[in-house]
């Protein structure tokens, strides 16, 4: 090859490496352009995605308990329920109602109302002294009509706010006239707050609730001793069987006293729960001279119950140190039981009642 051509060849060679470099070059930085560009875009999602949870954290309203909210002082007020007296008043408006076991094997009940503006509740009756207890753990003014000897022994002793209607103006309790008495005394939560700022009681509480509420709902169904609870029959005696049976619909409880369905007084609507405590407590007679049947309680220590909710019921104990000290509802892995947002009746039985679940 002549010494014109060689140089011809490596021109060309050179020529052509210069191309694939440049080539090579521009591949390698479209490439990185290109990697920028996505990185460049994941962190616009990213922070987009960023935004996106803050102002859906901010828009989306904190959960809070209803059932029992504020600082106005609870409201206790005992409820007759015997047959005469039903249907009774405002025990839909309660965040608790207690009923428990008093003489002739009848139930008395007593209903806690937390910033509630009722216009009736009743019909009201007379105190007995271990519903006192449980108006001191939940910081209730304690509302009734008349008293047998215990309990206004025990209202002194114990220095509980109490609210007397049989001393009360008939302004304030009154008689109606669809019921026959003893079973027609009614007040009103504005007539009680009346009495109670005459008397100097405090009607604030910023104290917590006996029971630990929360917003998830709570479902027992995946516990491993849960029993099927859709209806809970709660034989206190032959003179008092309350049924509870549950409506799926509405996730709650419709009461039953003595086989007949209940509704409220004035509304008409259907008395009913979110929750259902039963706790079992020894009753016997008392040997106080009036021969009139008066019962006592033994509601201090360790008892057992159940906590009944959304169609099922697990064990549990219910624990209380004192007469004033709040009652502590375990499972029985010792662990506080979360109650579902929702009023609640807790039953205290007799330690022998035969309750059955179906």
């Amino acid at each position: 090859m002549s010494k014109n051509n060689k140089k011809t060849v490596n021109k060309i060679l050179i020529i052509l490496l210069i191309l694939v470099i440049i080539v090579l070059g521009v591949l390698l930085a479209l490439k990185f352009y290109k990697s920028k560009e996505g990185q460049t875009v994941n962190s616009e999602i990213n922070d987009t995605n960023v935004v996106d949870d803050t102002i859906v954290a901010q828009l989306e309203p904190e959960k809070k308990v209803q059932i029992y909210s504020g600082d106005a002082r609870p409201i206790a007020v005992m409820i007759d329920n015997v047959g005469d007296a039903r249907p009774q008043a405002g025990l839909n408006d309660a965040y608790v109602v207690y009923e428990i076991i008093v003489e002739g094997g009848y139930t008395r009940m007593m209903a806690i109302f937390k910033g509630q503006d009722l216009e009736q509740i009743g019909p009201v009756r007379s105190a007995r002294h271990y519903f006192l207890d449980y108006a001191l753990e939940n910081d209730a003014l304690y509302t009734h009509f008349g008293w047998s000897p215990q309990a206004q022994s025990d209202i002194k002793k114990l220095n509980v706010n109490n609210i007397n209607g049989l001393i009360a103006s008939s302004s304030q309790f009154w008689r109606v006239k669809d019921k026959a008495a003893p079973h027609n005394a009614v007040t009103s939560t504005e007539k009680i707050l009346e009495i109670a700022n005459k008397n100097g009681y405090r009607t604030t509480s910023n104290k917590e609730s006996v029971l630990n509420y929360v917003t998830d709902e709570v479902t027992l169904n995946e516990k491993e001793d849960a029993i099927i609870a859709n209806d809970v029959n709660i034989p206190f005696s032959t003179s008092c069987k309350v049924e509870l049976k549950y409506n799926e619909e509405t996730k709650k409880y419709e009461k039953y006293a003595d086989g007949k369905l209940q509704k409220d007084w004035k509304t008409g609507d259907i008395i009913s729960c979110k929750n259902i405590i039963i706790t079992f407590a020894r009753n016997y007679t008392l040997n106080d001279g009036e021969n009139k049947g008066r019962q006592e309680l033994v509601n201090v220590g360790n008892l057992e119950g159940y906590y009944i909710t959304n169609g099922n019921a697990i064990k549990i104990t219910c624990e209380k140190s004192s007469r004033s000290a709040k009652t502590i509802y375990k499972d029985l892995s010792g662990n506080e039981i979360d109650v579902n947002d929702g009023n609640t009746f807790i039953e205290i039985c007799p330690i022998d009642c035969e309750v059955s679940f179906n």
